[in-house]
């Protein structure tokens, strides 16, 4: 039982909005639609919920196409990113507005509002106007109006982007708590990467109408196909093959190389003298047995951001740049610029892109 996209494609004019996307929902699953804005996922989403028609391809639901059924007959629920509530409506009533069109019971009405006003900790509001909520309340009353008629597939499209931060972070987890406790798939898109590892099992992430890649967090994350995926997803090392010609155990490659600053290592300096003996014996182990490899380096640029620090690196015994991120217990102290400190890498930071 899954969701399928067939090779969906929808243009405007001279912009291909989707450009033969194809991918599979399983059953019970939540997928992250990730990428910047303008890149086409709203279209996509669009297509799926049937608001707008595809210029070509399919969508099968459970082996029945539905590619030209209308919105209201494919069981399909939707938040929309300004939530879309009826204003002179009370949140009972907005909840209830799709059991009503299907001609629900009063009865069975008041019982479906009931748990889910429940499910999303919203019991005792039912009398309330939707203007006298929060935004992270609307936010609820919307998602349990989309889960209303239980839907086979739930379509969120950015959800969470007009509320303040601290509020997003609170949200993003009592979703992905909520969505792995019902019995429906989900389609979820955001160009907010943290919200989309949090939420989802697995991302896609799209540029220009397509699909780059499609993986769990960490397979995208720990090893983007392309050099602009990477780019996106926050990775700042990339280097081009032969520029590493200096580095033990980097790829001897031409393809674009990314090396992941979640595995690198910041020690206390040493003498000139040990560290370059230090820097000899480890390419010798990366060369042999996959090992690591350090050098001497010094901080270019030190910065704070909350409670993390970055810091730009130079390693001249490896003609490279690098940058790191990470929490002060990682660093012996606070960081100053022009510091000595020695980098440890091990062979497995490296990773080989496919494209750039």
């Amino acid at each position: 039982m899954s969701l399928h996209l067939n090779e969906l494609r929808k243009q405007y004019g001279a912009t291909r909005a989707v450009d033969g996307v194809s991918l599979e929902l399983g059953e019970r699953e939540t997928l992250a639609l990730l990428g910047p804005s303008g890149c086409g996922k709203s279209t996509l989403l669009r297509l799926v919920a049937g608001l707008e028609p595809p210029d070509s391809g399919g969508i099968v639901l459970d082996g029945e196409d539905i590619t030209s059924l209308p919105p209201q007959r494919r069981r399909f629920g939707m938040v929309f990113q300004d939530y879309a509530l009826f204003p002179h409506l009370n949140v009972e009533r907005n909840v209830a507005f799709g059991l009503v069109e299907l001609r629900w019971s009063k009865d069975d009405q008041r019982a479906r509002v009931a748990e889910l006003l429940d499910l999303v900790g919203l019991s005792g509001l039912q009398d309330r106007r939707v203007q006298q909520l929060s935004g992270g309340q609307q936010q609820r009353v919307a998602l349990a109006r989309a889960l209303a008629p239980r839907p086979e597939v739930l379509l969120l499209d950015e959800p969470l982007s007009n509320l303040d931060q601290s509020l997003r972070e609170s949200l993003k987890e009592e979703l992905r708590n909520l969505l792995a406790r019902l019995p429906v798939r989900a389609i979820y898109v955001t160009h907010d990467q943290s919200e989309a590892f949090a939420i989802a099992g697995r991302v896609a992430i799209m540029k220009d109408g397509r699909i780059t890649q499609v993986g769990t967090r960490e397979e995208v994350l720990e090893r983007p196909r392309s050099a602009w995926s990477a780019r996106f997803l926050g990775h700042r090392n990339l280097y081009e093959g032969p520029a590493l010609a200096a580095v033990p155990g980097a790829p001897p490659a031409a393809d674009p190389v990314l090396l992941r600053a979640d595995m690198v290592t910041l020690l206390p300096p040493t003498t000139a003298d040990a560290a370059a003996k230090a820097a000899v014996g480890r390419a010798t182990a990366a060369a042999t047995d996959g090992g690591t490899a350090e050098a001497a380096a010094t901080i270019r640029r030190a910065r704070r951001d909350g409670l993390r620090w970055q810091l730009e690196l130079d390693v001249p015994a490896w003609s490279l740049e690098l940058a790191w991120e990470g929490f002060a217990r990682e660093l012996r102290e606070p960081p100053r610029e022009g510091a000595a400190l020695r980098v440890r890498v091990p062979t497995a930071a490296w990773v080989r892109l496919a494209e750039r």
